[in-house]
Formats: structure tokens, C-alpha cells, sequence
């Protein structure tokens, strides 16, 4: 089975005004909008067992749908940057759905996740990027400020090993309460 990772997909014109940050920036690739999400709990190169039980047990979560609210840009904590997010204001709805996978993945064998949690949407991938560029971009969209979306549903994304930032694909459907398995109808 590939790399697999809990996550929230990003409703598509969101994702749009996401690209639209892009600009000449030497070090970044910017990520495909259609691969921008917000990852709950990497889960990694799993067994097929495991997955199927992952599978299994993330379908048992129990969680209303909620709002996620995007805001500024930011770097990870790090000496060297290796990435630019777009934040995601953390709210107690989206905290417990990521307990919930975490929860999932160490009933099913895997180890604890050791990083802190910090929502975020990743919109370049960075290697040692022009740093006055950087802090011109990051200063220019301190105060992004996107319209809250819904989320009427989590997934379980796969990719390829050492792929860092897509293509991703959709391997199961979790809806929320009051959320749908139905692609169209999603609350976006």
C-alpha cells in the first residue's frame, strides 16, 4: 500500500486564491492547487492490513462538520525552511478530529506522532529560497485572511514515496455528521 495520511480537503476556489499567492520566489516549488489539503495524521507506508484497519476504525469517528478558517503565511519551526504554509486557525472541532486519527493510528500498532500539531496548507515546497524574496512575501500576506469553509469530511489521501506535495489520491471518504459521501454534495 502507498504512503497513507488522514486529512481535509480544500474546497477548489480556496485553493484557487491559495495559487494565487505564487510568485517568482528562487528555492520554491509551489504546490499543485488540486494537492492542497491539511494533513491530520501521517500514517506512512503501511501494511495492507493495517491500512484496512485504519480504514475501518477512522470510518467508527463521530464528529459534527465544522468551519476552518485560513489566515496568514508562515515558515514550520526550523533552521532552514522547507516549507511555506498558509495557517489554519486551530478550534476545538478541528483538534478533536485530529486526536481522533491519532487515537486511530496507535490503536492499530503505529507509533505516536512526535510533532506538535500545527494546521496548516502547504503552498510551496522550499530549498534554501532567496530570503529577502521570502520575507517579502511572508511581511506582503502576514494578514491572508480567507473566507471559513466547511468541513463536511476527512479522508484518507495516498501518495507516492518521496513525492513531498502531491499528486495525492482520495482513498476513502469519511464524512462528518451532517456531512455527505456524495462528492457533489459537499457543503463548498
Amino acid at each position: 500500500m502507498p504512503r497513507l495520511f488522514a486529512g481535509i480537503e480544500i474546497p477548489e476556489d480556496l485553493s484557487e486564491d491559495l495559487a494565487g499567492l505564487e510568485q517568482p520566489l528562487p528555492g520554491a516549488r509551489w504546490i499543485n492547487p488540486a494537492n492542497h489539503h491539511i494533513t491530520l495524521r501521517f500514517f506512512g507506508d503501511v501494511p495492507k492490513r493495517t491500512a484496512d484497519e485504519l480504514i475501518d476504525l477512522l470510518a467508527l469517528i463521530q464528529r459534527d462538520i465544522f468551519h476552518v478558517t485560513v489566515c496568514g503565511l508562515s515558515l514550520p519551526n526550523g533552521r532552514e525552511p522547507q516549507a511555506l504554509w498558509a495557517g489554519v486557525e486551530n478550534s476545538d472541532a478541528l483538534s478533536r478530529l485530529q486526536s481522533d486519527t491519532e487515537r486511530v493510528a496507535r490503536s492499530v500498532g503505529l507509533p505516536p506522532e512526535k510533532r506538535t500539531f500545527r494546521p496548516h496548507i502547504t503552498v510551496a515546497r522550499l530549498n534554501r529560497p532567496h530570503e529577502f524574496a521570502l520575507a517579502r512575501i511572508l511581511q506582503r500576506h502576514a494578514r491572508l485572511q480567507i473566507t471559513p469553509f466547511v468541513v463536511p469530511r476527512f479522508v484518507l489521501y495516498s501518495s507516492k514515496p518521496h513525492s513531498g506535495g502531491g499528486p495525492y489520491v482520495i482513498e476513502q471518504i469519511f464524512p462528518l455528521i451532517g456531512g455527505s459521501w456524495d462528492d457533489e454534495a459537499t457543503a463548498w
